[in-house]
C-alpha cells in the first residue's frame, strides 16, 4: 500500500544519501591536513576511538546478519580513518607506529568474532567509546583554542549521518543498542561542529 510504498522511499533516501556522505565525509579533513601538513586541533587519542568504535559496530552488524544498507557506510569510514590516521602519524614522524597498529585493530576485529557474548559486550561498550573519541576530541579543541587545521564540513556530515541512521534504525532493526549510540553520537557530533564553528570564527576575528 501506500503507505508501505513512502517507508521504502525514505529508507532508501536516507541509505542513499548516508552512504553518498559517509564516502565524502574525511576528504574535507584529509584535504585540509595535507594542504596544512599539521595535526594541530585532531586528537590522535579521539581518531584511534573512533576507529576503534566503527569496527566494533561493523563487526556487531556482521555478525548479527543485519541489512548490508543499513551500515554499509563503515567500512568506508574505516578506509577514511585509515587513511587519515596514517597522515597524522607521518606528519608527526611516527609513521613506524602504523604497523602496531594495524595488528591490533586487526587482530581485536577477529577476537571479537569468537563468540557472541564478545561482540554483544563489546557492542555496548562502542557508544561509550565512541563517545569517549568525541570527548577527546573536544578537549583537544579546548586545549589549542584552534580549528584552523579542523574541517567543519566533516563533523557536520557526521551529525547528518547519525540523524538519518537514527531513523533507518527505527525502520529497520530496531535494535536498542544501535539506536542508542545513534541518538549519543548525533548530540556530540553537533557538539563537536558547533565548537569547530566557534573556533574558526573567533580565530577569524583575531586575524
Amino acid at each position: 500500500n501506500d503507505s508501505q510504498l513512502l517507508l521504502k522511499w525514505l529508507l532508501d533516501s536516507l541509505n542513499l544519501s548516508t552512504l553518498l556522505a559517509c564516502t565524502v565525509l574525511k576528504l574535507p579533513q584529509i584535504a585540509l591536513l595535507t594542504r596544512t601538513k599539521s595535526p594541530k586541533g585532531i586528537s590522535v587519542r579521539g581518531l584511534i576511538l573512533e576507529l576503534s568504535g566503527y569496527i566494533v559496530f561493523t563487526t556487531y552488524e556482521m555478525y548479527h546478519e543485519y541489512p548490508f544498507a543499513t551500515y554499509l557506510e563503515y567500512p568506508i569510514l574505516i578506509a577514511q580513518d585509515t587513511v587519515l590516521f596514517l597522515l597524522i602519524l607521518h606528519y608527526n614522524g611516527n609513521l613506524r607506529q602504523s604497523l602496531i597498529y594495524s595488528l591490533i585493530f586487526v587482530g581485536g576485529s577477529q577476537l571479537l568474532m569468537l563468540k557472541s557474548w564478545i561482540i554483544d559486550s563489546a557492542m555496548s561498550l562502542c557508544t561509550f567509546i565512541s563517545a569517549s573519541s568525541r570527548f577527546a576530541q573536544l578537549q583537544c579543541l579546548w586545549q589549542t583554542k584552534d580549528a584552523g587545521q579542523v574541517s567543519a564540513l566533516t563533523w557536520a556530515m557526521s551529525t547528518y549521518t547519525c540523524m538519518a541512521r537514527i531513523l533507518t534504525t527505527v525502520l529497520t532493526s530496531g535494535d536498542l543498542k544501535v539506536l542508542l549510540r545513534f541518538v549519543v553520537m548525533t548530540t556530540l557530533n553537533g557538539w563537536v561542529l558547533a565548537t569547530v564553528v566557534f573556533y574558526k570564527q573567533n580565530g577569524q576575528k583575531l586575524k
